[in-house]
């Protein structure tokens, strides 16, 4: 051990040398098991896959942007709009066949009360998939 007896004397002196022993027998065995493993990373099944001529899906859902400024005007994709119509026009896209995904934009100045109105009158027309959309910090 590096550990020095408790008798006193100049002939037991503690060891100052580190024992490398286990450290290289650990090293050797985590280099064998590599060795061993590594040509079963590049295993490799062969399949002949079908060849197919087809369109590639369009995964990008349809987006609605709904803007508020600071005043509580409401504008969807850029034009203003009443609170029937835009009612009327959630309800256009929630009954379409793909979910369209609402993106939210409120000035900061916009009260929270007439964000939330917004936010239920999309809940009410069967749109589940909202966005806030902030701008990050400079």
């Amino acid at each position: 051990m590096s550990f020095g007896s408790f008798e006193q004397g100049a002939s037991h002196q503690p060891m100052s040398e580190i024992n490398t022993t286990p450290l290289v027998d650990v090293m050797l065995v985590l280099l064998v098991i590599f060795i061993i493993t590594a040509p079963l990373f590049h295993h490799a099944v062969p399949i002949d896959l079908p060849k197919v001529d087809a369109k590639p899906l369009d995964d990008r859902p349809r987006i609605i942007a709904v803007a508020i400024d600071a005043l509580g005007r409401v504008l969807i994709d850029g034009s203003a709009v009443t609170s029937s119509e835009l009612a009327q026009r959630l309800g256009q896209a929630a009954a379409a066949a793909e979910q369209p995904e609402l993106h939210l934009r409120a000035d900061r100045a916009t009260r929270y009360e007439r964000v939330t109105e917004i936010l239920a009158e999309a809940q009410r027309q069967g749109l589940t998939r909202i966005v806030f959309v902030t701008q990050p910090p400079p």
